[in-house]
């Protein structure tokens, strides 16, 4: 029989796996082993149950080289039910909080505070940003490396044809502190989305959210074709354009 220690010990591996593949994922038990320290057999082990629970849920993997003998290449993120797990009780109070601000005093006030939020945002990431210069591409690789310092798990890769008018950068949001909140109030992803269009110089859009249920929020950064400005080179990509969260919300 398992002792109250030992299920305790376990309790708290299968929260770090958790929130590593929250913050990471997609993530292959290869990669999880390396970040938590564990052995795979004792890994696969929480996965399975986390999974047979409804917490994760598994993927092809996006590369997974020659294709050898055994299981296949898989790579784990949350379900939805696995977002909500993390949710803490701040999380709840700030969305009473949120919801007492809109009753009261109006959803005007609610928009205003999520552009107050990120405008705070703004103005920390500011600096780093002009510091990367005109480019685009520069200013989001500078955008990724400020949401990191701040706990975004976030990553860009360049997305299109070099010489196609879908030529940009795809950027990857893995974990949100507002999720929870954001699910009932998108004032939070629309601020947010407004300013990373400022902070880069461009048009984004936002293609995918955490709280609309998609495992990453997915933000379109376009960038100057190839053949007609100097910057980074996208060819040999092939962008896939998902339908924006918006518009799928509203169809």
């Amino acid at each position: 029989m398992v002792n109250a220690e030992t299920h305790v010990i376990e309790s708290r591996t299968r929260d770090r796996v958790l929130r590593v593949v929250s913050q990471e994922g997609p993530v292959s038990i290869p990669a999880l082993v390396s970040r938590l320290g564990v052995t795979e057999t004792a890994l696969r082990r929480h996965v399975d149950v986390l999974h047979a629970e409804g917490l994760l849920e598994s993927r092809d993997a996006r590369d997974a080289g020659p294709k050898r003998r055994g299981r296949p290449a898989k790579e784990w993120v949350l379900t939805e039910h696995g977002h909500r797990a993390l949710v803490s009780d701040y999380d709840h109070l700030a969305g009473e909080a949120l919801r007492f601000l809109g009753s009261t005093a109006g959803p005007d006030a609610v928009t205003a505070f999520a552009e107050h939020r990120a405008a705070g945002l703004e103005q920390r990431y500011a600096d780093r940003i002009a510091a990367a210069g005109e480019d685009p591409s520069a200013r989001a690789d500078a955008l990724v490396e400020a949401l990191n310092a701040d706990g975004f798990a976030a990553s860009a890769r360049p997305v299109g044809a070099g010489d196609g008018p879908l030529t940009g950068i795809q950027l990857c949001q893995g974990h949100c502190p507002v999720q929870h909140v954001a699910t009932e109030f998108p004032q939070f992803c629309e601020a947010e989305t407004e300013a990373f269009s400022r902070l880069l110089g461009v048009h984004v859009q936002r293609l995918a959210t955490l709280a609309h249920g998609d495992h990453v929020c997915t933000t379109f950064v376009p960038t100057p074709n190839p053949h007609t400005t100097s910057g980074h080179t996208t060819s040999g990509h092939t962008l896939t354009t998902p339908t924006p969260t918006s518009e799928r919300a509203s169809s």
